[in-house]
């Protein structure tokens, strides 16, 4: 026992001895570091866009257009060629005269309503399990105390120094993590009409962006960072390697912190080792990425007043939406807007609550989850054909589950954890039948949320599940099966 004890002392001695890994300022190096473990079990998190273009909080509703993004309003505002500039050009004229600066918006962001503990309240009731806000957008007004933000535009450009006098960023930050949620931030790289960067573009590098970048994560220390605003410049060019090395070795989140892929006009979709990749508005990614898509309850992701009903998803939309994307190893990065004087609307409200309502009964299908072999099944037919792309892809995945007799549609989607199948169907079915699967005779069938048992019975190569016994009230739409012991070890 003596020497058992010695050896295991010795070995714990070693360990604390062994140097940290050290990342060098490539990305060759960087890849090595991997993506912290954390990300890939939360699926599901909260994005919010907040900031001056909250008070205009305008955007034209452009038919089949897939956006109506509010939070580029001071950008259409200055444009020449952008789809929708006219129109919003004359809203401002109309509404607050055409020499009325953008800057001037600044006075009605007063975030006096908000409540950040009730915002948290939300986001853990919504099944979150991360919240990632627009620290600084391309506007580059700043939701926390940055003197490099005011001295780059010559006047107070953030939410301390300028109207609301509060830390905004630091206030949700504390409650979220009061919550038992992990906190993130968006930042963006570039801002539009930032004079340093319009007149020398490395020197805002190197006297704005990056010290800026750095106190934001010493100070608050975020779980994630969803970098932004990388397209005008490659990433030698906004050092990106460099910062990253020094956020991966030296900053005090170097363990925890995840990245995405938005760190130069080259960079997207690449340095899987290291970041994930991001889809936007798209169709969605594959098992053999990490990645996450954002999109917002709507069609903009800074509130946009001129969005009506019918620009909402519904819950259901959002409940699929969410298990599409899980089903192929995603992450689902919710949008929020909440209003100037600091209100999530009610509809947002509404439906983060019904989403949570959801993964209260059927969560065990989507946290900690892995792909299965197959993501989904397709019921007989012509499949519809369906555009593949990261970034508005019109892809409207409530329409691909819906019977109909001219095509095939989605029958139920697939996630596993551990030995345990998870079915997530969007419509009932008296009898499910799950082709070429053939579990193991010892494997249970329930539903979740449920102990009760159904029975199932192998016909051929598929497992037949009988649901004739369900009655209206024993499920909502969408549902989940749980094929429990359905995957012995080493079996797909």
């Amino acid at each position: 026992m003596k020497k058992i004890l010695f050896a295991l002392a010795t070995l714990l001695l070693l360990t604390q001895q062994l140097p940290a890994q050290h990342y060098e300022p490539n990305w060759a190096s960087l890849n090595k570091r991997g993506i912290p473990a954390w990300f890939h079990k939360a699926k599901f998190g909260i994005f919010i866009h907040w900031g001056v273009y909250s008070v205009p909080a305008f955007a034209p509703v452009i038919p089949n257009s897939g956006y109506s993004y509010a939070e580029w309003y001071w950008n259409r505002l200055e444009s020449k060629d952008m789809k929708g500039d006219t129109a919003v050009k004359n809203f401002h004229a109309r509404n607050y005269g055409r020499d009325f600066p953008y800057r001037n918006f600044e006075k009605s962001f007063r975030a006096e309503l908000f409540n950040p503990a009730q915002w948290a309240e939300i986001f853990r009731e919504s099944g979150a399990r991360y919240v990632v806000l627009t620290s600084k957008h391309h506007e580059g007004y700043c939701l926390w105390n940055s003197p490099w933000a005011d001295r780059s535009w010559g006047r107070p450009w953030n939410a301390v120094t300028g109207t609301p006098h509060r830390d905004l960023l630091g206030d949700l930050t504390q409650a979220v993590k009061d919550a038992g949620l992990r906190m993130g931030y968006y930042y963006s790289l570039y801002e539009w009409f930032n004079p340093l960067w319009k007149t020398d573009k490395q020197r805002y590098i190197r006297e704005v962006m990056t010290p800026e970048f750095k106190d934001l994560v010493t100070r608050y220390k975020p779980s994630i960072i969803f970098s932004d605003g990388e397209w005008e410049l490659p990433d030698t060019a906004w050092h990106s390697p460099e910062l990253l090395a020094w956020l991966f070795n030296e900053s005090p989140v170097a363990k925890e912190v995840v990245v995405n892929d938005r760190w130069g006009s080259n960079t997207r979709g690449k340095n899987t080792g290291s970041t994930y990749s991001t889809s936007e508005y798209g169709s969605g990614m594959g098992p053999d990425v990490t990645w996450e898509e954002s999109q917002g309850i709507g069609l903009s992701y800074g509130y946009n007043r001129m969005e009506a009903l019918k620009d909402y998803k519904s819950s259901r939309q959002l409940i699929l939406i969410l298990a599409d994307i899980v089903s192929r190893g995603g992450n689902l990065l919710l949008d929020i807007g909440p209003t100037a004087d600091g209100r999530i609307p009610v509809i947002m409200q509404q439906r983060l609550l019904d989403i949570g309502s959801w993964l209260k009964t059927n969560g065990e299908a989507i946290y900690a989850t892995t792909p299965w072999k197959a993501t989904r099944q397709w019921s007989a037919g012509k499949r519809p054909e369906v555009k593949k792309a990261s970034y508005m892809a019109a892809y409207d995945i409530s329409k691909l589950v819906v019977p109909r007799d001219d095509q095939a549609h989605i029958e139920m989607f697939f996630t596993r954890k551990g030995n345990d199948l998870y079915c997530i169907l969007p419509n009932y079915m008296p009898v499910v039948s799950i082709r070429n699967f053939s579990p193991p005779a010892s494997a249970t069938v329930s539903l979740a949320g449920s102990s009760r048992k159904i029975s199932w019975k192998q016909n051929g190569e598929n497992c037949e599940i009988d649901l004739s016994g369900i009655r209206p009230g024993d499920i909502s739409l969408p549902f989940v099966i749980r094929v429990e012991n359905g995957l012995p070890e080493g079996k797909r």
